[in-house]
């Protein structure tokens, strides 16, 4: 699984940086006289309803799904891995708040919250972030939170601060090092999540605007041709679940090779 998913992001990875580059049409020139034209040697994946090539806008759509899920995942686990220590180390007033408020966020649907999120902000690629990172960071405290509970009883943390050690340093350097490898699988697997959670707000019209190239805006216009030209809808899909498949493999393979258990 680990080398598999490695193998399919990888390559996702080069097409989204190196594929704009090369490919000869522009994702956004139109040729009306083509629309809706089928797979040929000249266009691989066909026309769009606008006669733009959809192989241009599936590959410039990966950059916006890898900025997406990078953005988001970055910005998630840094807030949720330092509010996850700091409830699971001090622990009292500081853990209950953090819990109460990680508790209100995981009482809503997360996709549901986005979709709320962005409507109020307005649809734009900035708000899909913010409104993502927001559901995202609960994941990663609660997991921060669970390994330092376990980490701070730990005889050398408590060598360190019987020696005087400062607090900071004991989290950082004895503490929150422990809970890296799970911070690691969880943020590959949220990955996929960010992935997913953009195109499905794209796809309702929230996220990306036309006529940047998006996969979820991409699956959201070849509704209306779903039996006169499918190849609108079955590329731009096939590009998100083997990307989110790819990522779901490294997660679990990560997950097995970082497993004392795992044999």
């Amino acid at each position: 699984m680990l080398r598999t998913g490695g193998a399919i992001v990888l390559l996702a990875a080069v097409a989204a940086l190196v594929g704009p580059l090369v490919t000869p049409f522009d994702p956004s020139a139109q040729d009306l006289a083509l629309r809706l034209a089928g797979p040929s040697t000249t266009h691989p994946f066909g026309l769009d309803e606008l006669g733009r090539d959809i192989l241009a806008r599936v590959l410039a759509g990966a950059r916006i799904s890898f900025l997406v899920g990078l953005t988001v995942v970055s910005v998630s686990a840094s807030v949720g891995t330092l509010l996850g220590a700091v409830a699971g180390y001090f622990g009292g007033v500081a853990d209950d708040v953090i819990s109460r408020v990680i508790d209100v966020l995981l009482a809503f649907p997360g996709l549901l919250l986005a979709i709320a999120l962005v409507a109020v902000l307005g649809p734009s690629l900035g708000n899909v972030l913010f409104a993502l990172t927001i559901i995202g960071w609960v994941g990663y405290a609660r997991l921060v939170r669970g390994q330092v509970l376990r980490a701070r009883e730990l005889e050398y943390v408590q060598a360190a601060r019987a020696a005087g050690a400062r607090i900071p340093r004991i989290l950082w350097r004895h503490v929150v090092p422990t809970a890296i490898p799970a911070v690691v699988v969880q943020a590959t697997l949220g990955m996929a999540g960010a992935i997913i959670g953009e195109a499905a707000l794209s796809f309702l019209g929230l996220g990306v605007q036309p006529p940047t190239p998006s996969w979820g805006t991409m699956l959201n216009g070849g509704r209306a041709h779903l039996l006169d030209a499918p190849h609108l809808t079955i590329f731009p899909g096939l590009a998100i679940a083997l990307l989110v498949l790819g990522f779901n493999f490294l997660g679990d393979g990560l997950r097995d090779a970082t497993d004392p258990k795992h044999t």
